[in-house]
């Protein structure tokens, strides 16, 4: 069957290594517009697969940035808004015309419109492309390529290459034309390997890792269970955390898949929980992900490997889908889950 989900993740080689150059110019630009402005907190905003976008980003890079996914600080924007000193919001949206996203920049406008804007967007015509705030703080937007846009329900490559673009943006020892070709050269490689993988949809899955691949499989354990429409039921942890009381979920029909972080030291926290379920749960599957593992795939040793294990879970997710006898390209067939949500009835706030 050829969807356009199938399209989108197997585009992604393709879209990162196009985009390198122009990126390069791009993030160097709003890398300097954010050292000039010089703001005392980066919050990284989405919601649902935008907002993982801010956790992998917030553990891959530290420092300034803070994950605050839209749906919380719409619903809850004490948490958020009475922070002083220069602030820049960095939202992403892949539609860039969610409730949420747009709810945001209302709420900016009204009670913080010092408050810079970057926003990181697939589509250039949104609400997220195109608008300004009022100033005194300052927007700019960068819009990825027209193929990230995705037109399946689930966020493929839209998801890695926000993630390339912000990374470009905020760390300035990245550079997208050395390393996305690389990364775009091993995603070559594994996507046949995944896509040629003969399994059966299981009832649970799990998916575990250490630091930023943490967000990782979180939106991991999303992509799997909106594309079986919740047929397989999900979960993620750390491959620490998982002890402490989400290890209950395994059982004998439990696929549980952990990613093995490139660097050695959180590797042999990865490994020590991958041979625990292992010998704890004989009967149930345990999937390595990372270089030398069940699923081999070869890092770059850069914070761009993020992208690459993330596609495990994409191609399985396109592939117990169509077994399951789903239209992959909307699972929900528009009756309770929509590809862009809209619609949200949003509350006024007085600050």
């Amino acid at each position: 069957m050829t969807t356009f989900t199938a399209e989108e993740i197997n585009a992604q080689p393709e879209i990162w290594r196009d985009w390198a150059a122009l990126l390069a110019a791009q993030s160097e630009e709003i890398r300097n517009w954010i050292a000039m402005r010089a703001p005392r907190e980066i919050w990284l905003s989405g919601a649902g697969t935008s907002a993982y976008l801010g956790e992998v980003l917030t553990r891959q890079l530290g420092g300034k940035l803070k994950a605050w996914p839209t749906t919380d600080l719409v619903a809850a924007p004490d948490l958020a808004f009475g922070a002083n000193g220069p602030i820049l919001s960095l939202q992403f949206g892949r539609s860039g015309d969610s409730s949420e996203s747009v709810g945001l920049l209302d709420m900016l406008d009204a009670h913080r419109p010092d408050i810079d804007r970057l926003n990181i967007t697939c589509n250039a015509t949104s609400t997220l492309g195109q608008r300004k705030g009022p100033g005194p703080g300052e927007t700019r937007a960068l819009i990825l390529p027209e193929a990230t846009h995705d037109r399946g329900f689930a966020m493929t490559s839209s998801f890695t290459t926000m993630y390339l673009s912000a990374l470009a943006c905020l760390d300035p020892s990245f550079d997208p034309v050395a390393v996305l070709p690389r990364l775009a050269a091993a995603a070559e490689t594994l996507l046949p390997q995944l896509w040629s993988i003969d399994d059966r949809p299981p009832t649970r899955a799990i998916f575990l890792g250490s630091g930023a691949l943490t967000g990782i499989a979180r939106e991991s354990a999303l992509k799997v269970l909106e594309l079986t429409a919740g047929r397989t039921i999900t979960q993620w942890d750390s491959s620490l955390g998982f002890r402490h009381g989400p290890k209950a979920a395994v059982d004998d029909g439990t696929a549980v898949f952990v990613m093995i972080s490139p660097d050695q030291q959180v590797a042999r926290y990865d490994l020590d929980l991958a041979s625990e379920i292992r010998r704890q749960f004989p009967a149930a599957s345990v999937v390595t992900i990372g270089s030398g593992c069940d699923i081999d795939l070869t890092p770059t040793g850069t914070p761009a490997d993020p992208a690459l294990f993330v596609l495990p879970a994409q191609v399985m997710a396109h592939r117990w889908s169509e077994a399951l006898g789903l239209p992959v390209d909307d699972p929900f067939a528009g009756r309770n889950l929509t590809r862009v949500v809209s619609g949200v009835k949003l509350y006024g706030w007085e600050a």
